[in-house]
Parts: structure tokens; sequence; C-alpha cells
């Protein structure tokens, strides 16, 4: 396979050009306007923040990308599907309030926002994988695959399991519904060390299915295993390093599902890909908050290629300097921490990425060499 080409523009302007401009001019570079839009639907595929998160991607780029779809004559709308987690995005109602509150309306983005697993999170469409190894069938939010067109605009961050959240995420995760994203989190579950807790009891807030029980007597916190999906977020919640994941090869089996989901809600249509490396905080914008950001301010890239997009993104991202002061330098001040000489591992040592990469290499999805292209 060929290469893919990756544009990339860094995030310095001129007198009289903003971000969102050159934003525009970094999508029509990397050849945007070669998609018919014509009266057709785009989803622009985004994550809106949690309540209390302001990591997240400011609205304005999301206008500049809807900016560019109306004047190829598409129909844009924002999406993302429901949390499976408790939080404010855990159906359509909560989700739209805290989109509104995040900054995203009709009126900041220029198009309507809509929920891609409907109000519940039960209204998706199964889509087969083609080439699929762990994902026969794909449950997909249903506004996602009756779009058209799919663009994904991803803020390229840290993620406490999965290493870092990109394009391929942002597509195969965040576009599940409910029963896809726990389809995706299916496998292992987290132990507790009893030494470490602390009964805080931060990690059970995060909780929603009922995994975690709080022992009253012992003030520890222990798992249900009938009732824990291996979702991950209580690890992300701890700040005591008490959790971790009894089976270590549930990283690489969620980073092959997601791979593979992501491939169900791009194959058969037009796509195209945007990342920003932008406060590139160590945890998923899911989270309630975000610590400072990892690594400093990279750029602007996209692709019609997500697989490498995401290899781009990493690679710069791994020729960064750390930022003082943050989970990642904490970690590699610790007495006794093995460096792994890699800015996601060193901040998350439970989290994995490269399976994804590959898997995604290996089904399909795109390919991980790609020609850097740079946009003044």
């Amino acid at each position: 396979m060929e290469k893919s080409k990756v544009y990339f523009t860094d995030f310095r302007t001129k007198l009289g050009e903003g971000l969102p401009s050159k934003l525009k001019r970094l999508i029509k570079a990397a050849g945007i306007g070669d998609i018919d839009m014509e009266q057709q639907f785009v989803a622009i595929k985004m994550h809106f923040g949690e309540l209390g998160n302001l990591g997240f991607l400011r609205p304005n780029y999301a206008r500049a990308v809807v900016d560019v779809v109306r004047e190829q004559g598409g129909i844009p709308f924002l999406t993302d599907c429901n949390t499976l987690y408790v939080g404010s995005r855990k159906n359509a109602v909560e989700h739209l309030y805290c989109a509104w509150e995040n900054g995203f309306t009709p009126l900041t983005v220029g198009c309507p926002i809509i929920i891609g697993d409907g109000l519940k999170g039960t209204d998706d469409v199964e889509v087969p994988v083609e080439g699929g190894e762990y994902v026969k069938a794909a449950k997909i939010g249903r506004a996602v695959m009756d779009a058209d067109i799919i663009i994904s605009l991803t803020h390229f961050k840290g993620h406490e399991l999965a290493g870092f959240g990109g394009a391929i995420k942002n597509l195969g995760m965040g576009s599940g519904s409910r029963a896809g994203k726990k389809d995706q989190h299916s496998s292992g579950h987290p132990s507790i060390d009893p030494e470490l807790c602390r009964g805080c009891r931060r990690c059970q807030r995060e909780c929603a299915n009922g995994g975690l029980v709080f022992d009253e007597q012992t003030r520890k916190m222990g798992v249900n295993d009938d009732n824990c999906l291996g979702c991950g977020r209580c690890i992300g919640a701890c700040s005591f390093d008490a959790i971790s994941f009894a089976d270590y090869s549930a990283p690489e089996l969620l980073n092959c599902r997601m791979a593979e989901y992501a491939k169900a809600v791009v194959d058969g249509r037009p796509n195209f890909h945007i990342s920003l490396v932008v406060d590139v905080s160590p945890n998923c914008d899911c989270h309630a908050e975000n610590d400072a950001p990892i690594l400093p301010n990279i750029g602007m890239f996209a692709s019609f290629d997500p697989l490498a997009l995401d290899q781009a993104c990493v690679d710069a991202c791994l020729s960064a300097q750390p930022m003082p002061n943050t989970q990642l330098t904490d970690h590699l001040s610790e007495a006794g921490f093995h460096d792994l000489h890699d800015h996601f591992l060193n901040t998350a040592p439970e989290s994995e990425y490269r399976t994804c990469l590959e898997h995604a290499e290996k089904i399909g999805l795109g390919t991980r060499e790609y020609e850097l292209v740079t946009i003044k």
C-alpha cells in the first residue's frame, strides 16, 4: 500500500487570519473539496466534552468545518453517541444540555446537533465489519450510519486505557451506541489493591453498572464481577494507583474491537478526518475535569486516512518535550518509575495503543505509512 498523505499546520497565525480560518485552509489543501457533498447529509463526529471538562475542542473549530461543508453544498450536523458511564451525556436530553452548556449550539456552530443513538442510547444499527476478527456486526448509532458522508473532528489527547484518543477512537468508540460501547469494553475486569485503596469512593462515582461495591466495615472498594463491564473508567478515577486490570490482554482486545468499529463506520462512503493536537490532557474528555496538558500544542492534521492521521499525530507527540508539572512528569520523577520512553505509556502505564494501530492496518482501515505535507 502506498503512503497516505497527512496534511499539517501549526498553531502560528498571521495578522488577520485566526485559527478557524487556518483550519479551513488546511482541510481544503488536504482535499476535502474532492468529496461531492451536494445535498448530502454530512455527519461531523466529535466530542462535546463532559461538564466540568475544559479540554475539549472549542466550538469555533467545529464551525470552521461546518462552513466548508456548507460551501460545498452539504447538509452538515454535529453528532456523538451517548455514554455507557454515569455522567452528563448518558441520554440525549442530558447530552444536548451538556453540549449547549459547553458552547455547541446551532447558533455557534452553524448546524444542528443530533445525538447519534437516540434518546436512551438504544437507536442503533448493526453494521457488518468486513475483515473483522473480533466484531462481526458493530452496533453503531443510527444517525451516524444514516449520513451519506462522515467527517471526524478529533481532539487528540491521552487516554487512561487506550493510550491516546485519536481519530480511530473518536470513530470507533464514539460512534458505538451504548450497546456498542459495552461490546468494545466487554473483556477484562479490574482488581483493587486493598493496601493502596483509601476508601475515597471516587471510582464508584464513575461506575454506571454497579461494578464496584464498597465495604463499610473495611472501608475498602471491591469489584462485583457479575456487573463489571471492564470499561476502565475507575482506573482513571483512582488517584492512588489502587486499581489495575486483572486481565492484561483487555486493553489489546479493546483496541482491536475499536479499530473494527471504526472500519464499520467509514466503509462504503466518503470519509475525511481532522485531528487537533492541542490541550493534550492525560485523560479522555469524558472526564468531568481535565488535568494539565502533558505536551505542548503541536498543530492541526488532516487526511483521508484515519490510521495514517493517528500515526502522524502519535509521532509528532512522541517527538515533543513533556510539559512540566503534569501527570507525565510526576510519573517520570517517581522513585523507581520504569521509563517506557513513550509519553503516552509513561502517562498511563496501564494503557496500550500499538495494538490498535497494528490491527487497524491489518484489517484495511488504512496505512501507518504516510507523507507529511506542511501547510504554512
